[in-house]
């Protein structure tokens, strides 16, 4: 019976995908009688949480009724009041909670007021599905850093484009489009300057109907090559372009780019290349909870073998174009050891029509 209405909590919480970063998505549904008579989500960061939401749409006295909520309810002030202070104030008598709060700092905080106050609570609904949606978020609160998505698209013989550097398209319009829903869900995309020499893309969310969001742009740039016309520095975009660079770079270019509203960040140098560690901690700060990585063979291996990498999008289309000189999708100086291979677990396979889509999580270092 509660996975009925939690299921209902978890569909509605899917609305905020894009616009509650930082925030986890959450929604909630208010039953009463068998009856549900409220639902709300939260729809964007520093609005109003889901369970005020479900209050205010609400359509009868919600008092003695059941509030399925997919995350534990806040007890702290934030943007927004305590929601456990408006469920004790409209008199709801249960609350189904799908996953606790994974803030160390007040886990289980908002559970205890509820029950010191009479509501019984009960919590571990549908809760893996709920982490899932929320893998982001967890991530971020728990590490103060970006959750990272690495994504590559290759050819059945592991090559990312031809020897002339064509690579427009290997996957198909589905895959794309299913990237285009990634880079809505997360607060910036990541390249690296070969691939802005190369392919010189706008790095924006184009999904149906203009919806969707920008997210941050940021180029991994250790000289500061990148042209001045390249399409990055001159959007129509809400969306910020971030370069990443190190004292190699010259400061007379990096003023020119900050004079066009371009901001430019130096990193210490690590293996004579951005120190993508650092950029991590800087990003974590400023409240970037997400990055998808699309960067070419060098970004790649790099992201891998720094251990920033969470999770992997691999998209397999079923065509072979050869080529010893054809680059494969992890670049870099690569691994001498099979037992030093990078390994996911916990993997799933997808299709988009004739392209395969491996998803998998980064092995934790033991």
């Amino acid at each position: 019976m509660y996975e009925i209405y939690m299921k209902r909590a978890i569909e509605l919480s899917k609305k905020g995908i894009g616009t509650v970063n930082p925030n986890p998505l959450v929604g909630a549904v208010i039953v009463k009688n068998g009856r549900i008579l409220g639902e709300g989500y939260h729809k964007r960061y520093g609005d109003a949480h889901a369970e005020i939401n479900a209050f205010y749409n609400a359509k009868e006295d919600v008092k003695g009724g059941t509030m399925y909520v997919t995350l534990e309810p806040c007890s702290h002030y934030g943007k927004t009041p305590p929601c456990v202070n408006a469920i004790i104030k409209k008199g709801i008598k249960k609350v189904v909670i799908g996953m606790k709060d994974p803030n160390p700092l007040v886990s289980g905080r908002g559970i205890q007021i509820l029950k010191e106050h009479g509501i019984e609570v009960i919590f571990g609904v549908l809760e893996e599905e709920i982490k899932k949606l929320n893998e982001i978020f967890i991530h971020y609160i728990t590490t103060h850093s970006p959750f990272c998505i690495l994504k590559t698209a290759m050819t059945l013989d592991g090559k990312i484009a031809t020897i002339q550097g064509d690579s427009k398209w290997i996957s198909n319009e589905q895959s794309r489009k299913f990237v285009h829903k990634i880079r809505n869900q997360v607060s910036a995309i990541m390249v690296g300057i070969g691939t802005v020499l190369a392919d010189n893309p706008s790095l924006t969310t184009r999904l149906e109907n203009k919806q969707g969001k920008d997210p941050l742009r940021i180029i991994v740039d250790s000289s500061a090559r990148i042209p001045l016309e390249a399409k990055v520095l001159h959007l129509s975009s809400k969306a910020k372009t971030l370069i990443a660079t190190t004292q190699k770079a010259n400061p007379e270019k990096i003023k020119v780019l900050e004079d066009m509203g371009v901001e430019v960040m130096i990193t210490p140098l690590k293996n004579n290349q951005v120190d993508l560690k650092f950029l991590m901690d800087y990003l974590g700060k400023r409240g970037v909870d997400s990055v998808l990585i699309e960067g070419g063979a060098t970004l790649n291996f790099s992201a891998l073998e720094e251990r920033i990498v969470n999770k992997v999008f691999t998209f397999i289309s079923p065509k072979m174009i050869g080529g010893e000189m054809a680059k494969a999708p992890i670049g870099g100086r690569g691994k001498e050891f099979i037992k030093d291979a990078f390994f996911l677990q916990n993997r799933s396979i997808r299709f988009f029509e004739e392209d395969l889509m491996i998803e998998g999580y980064m092995r934790k270092e033991e």
